[in-house]
């Protein structure tokens, strides 16, 4: 190894770019690799998409709120930075989906809005008899091709009909990925069922298979799948920042130009600097990374996709004036219901944490894929459409005693074809620019965990290159 000094540029300050450099600071410290590196954020603030408004001891998450416990990227790295004793996990409740202006409870043991369980899904009103019957086809219908890409939409349809798709399933889905359903990469967002059949052949089979099957002596776990932190996501982000050099670190800065070197790459920032380096990671959303390497790679966007957009919209209240009449702490809407929310959380009783006493905080979404015209609307007639439509299925009152609404690029959706499409982007721009690597929610997946996972990745990839290791 080369006792050269390394320098690495990391574009974008979301939690993908926070990561990799937090990481990489402490395999440099580790390693003893003589490694230093900038982070560039061309925005005020980092955290990207993980944003925190605490206000009037409430405190409340304008973007990301949580993640799954499961993917243990985000708690590992939260305990890393010394924060384990702030981790909290949601607290468990009945979820609900919009049926005829009523909330219905989705079906006892039914996953992804998938049934495990026989009489629950027999006698719910969100499907017909006729789209049930359709249903329990998936027990004898036949398997897909092994690994052939395909949309949601297509997959779960050949399994189990339209009716629990459009009544169950998609609502389920759209509050993680943007997009039209039917068009949405299988194999880039939910692999996991595409093994299912392949293993099972029948997907009802598979998750009764999966489920866990509780004791009888054992009380029910009150704490659900997701954390958060008490403080809110923002505290990692702030939490990150504080560990890096604070030299390291620069806030309103972006990049317009890369230049390949001989002796590795010259950026041209946007405030008229240049600075040389090493390496290079793009943490950027794709359009971005895309206009900064076009003078040596060309990428043509996937299929056509265009980036979705929503907002959020959180209202505090009075505890009295959502006097909620059902447990649970939220539920969401079919796309084809009239109504403008997509779902709506209770956030005072899935996250307590984040709400006073005496008071409740509801949390609900707006920006139907193809009708995101809602979002282009003033604050104020949002949240008049969002009151309207939650008065159609429970009480609340008119004016909340304040009121935040955060719009969200979500990017590009994973369209079929996305894994093919990334491992082509990913050869072209190795070929090209051999110390420069792509990460972030445009890529390898669009959760907290994922793009933690990402950062990681590509800096331990450009640490070994840089270092001439032989990659993991």
């Amino acid at each position: 190894m080369s006792d050269k000094h390394l320098h690495v540029t990391i574009v974008g300050g979301g939690i993908t770019g926070l990561s990799a450099a937090y990481y990489l600071q402490k395999w440099s410290r580790e390693e003893g690799v003589p490694v230093s590196f900038t982070l560039l954020e061309e925005s005020s603030r980092l955290g990207g998409k993980i944003q925190t408004w605490r206000h009037q001891g409430f405190t409340i998450e304008l973007g990301a709120d949580s993640f799954l416990e499961r993917k243990t990227s985000a708690s590992q790295l939260i305990k890393d930075v010394g924060l384990g004793d702030q981790l909290v996990h949601n607290h468990a409740g009945q979820a609900y989906i919009v049926h005829k202006d009523r909330l219905v409870s989705i079906p006892e043991g039914a996953v992804m809005g998938i049934p495990t369980k026989l009489l629950p899904f027999v006698w719910t009103p969100l499907v017909s008899p006729l789209g049930k019957l359709r249903a329990a086809a998936d027990l004898v219908l036949p398997g897909g091709k092994p690994g052939e890409d395909q949309s949601v939409g297509h997959f779960f349809r050949r399994r189990l009909g339209d009716e629990v798709i459009e009544n169950v399933i998609e609502p389920l889905i759209s509050g993680v990925y943007g997009g039209d359903i039917d068009k949405l990469s299988l194999l880039s967002t939910f692999p996991q069922y595409a093994q299912m059949e392949q293993k099972y052949r029948s997907l009802i089979l598979a998750m009764k298979n999966a489920r866990p099957q509780a004791k009888p002596e054992q009380p029910k776990k009150p704490t659900g799948m997701f954390m958060t932190l008490k403080g809110g996501l923002q505290s990692l982000a702030e939490r990150i920042e504080q560990l890096l050099p604070a030299e390291a670190v620069q806030k309103n800065t972006g990049v317009r130009q890369i230049e390949k070197r001989p002796e590795g790459y010259m950026l041209q920032l946007s405030d008229g600097r240049t600075l040389r380096t090493d390496a290079v990671l793009l943490a950027v959303p794709h359009p971005v990374a895309q206009e900064l390497l076009r003078p040596y790679v060309d990428i043509p966007p996937l299929g056509g996709a265009k980036p979705t957009i929503m907002a959020t919209v959180a209202m505090a209240y009075p505890a009295e004036a959502v006097p909620l009449d059902v447990e649970g702490t939220g539920f969401v809407v079919p796309r084809k219901a009239n109504y403008t929310i997509t779902a709506c959380t209770w956030t005072h009783r899935k996250w307590p944490h984040t709400t006073p006493e005496g008071k409740a905080l509801v949390r609900c979404y707006v920006g139907k894929p193809g009708h995101e015209e809602i979002v282009d609307r003033s604050d104020e007639e949002i949240v008049d459409v969002v009151i309207r439509d939650l008065k159609r299925v429970m009480k609340i009152g008119d004016t909340p005693d304040f009121y935040r609404v955060t719009r969200w690029n979500r990017g590009l959706p994973y369209m079929v074809g996305h894994q093919q499409w990334l491992r082509d982007v990913t050869a072209k721009v190795g070929a090209a620019l051999p110390a420069v690597r792509l990460a972030g929610a445009s890529y390898g997946g669009v959760g907290v965990p994922d793009c933690i996972d990402q950062g990681k990745r590509a800096m331990r990839e450009l640490l070994d290159h840089l270092t001439q290791k032989p990659g993991n």
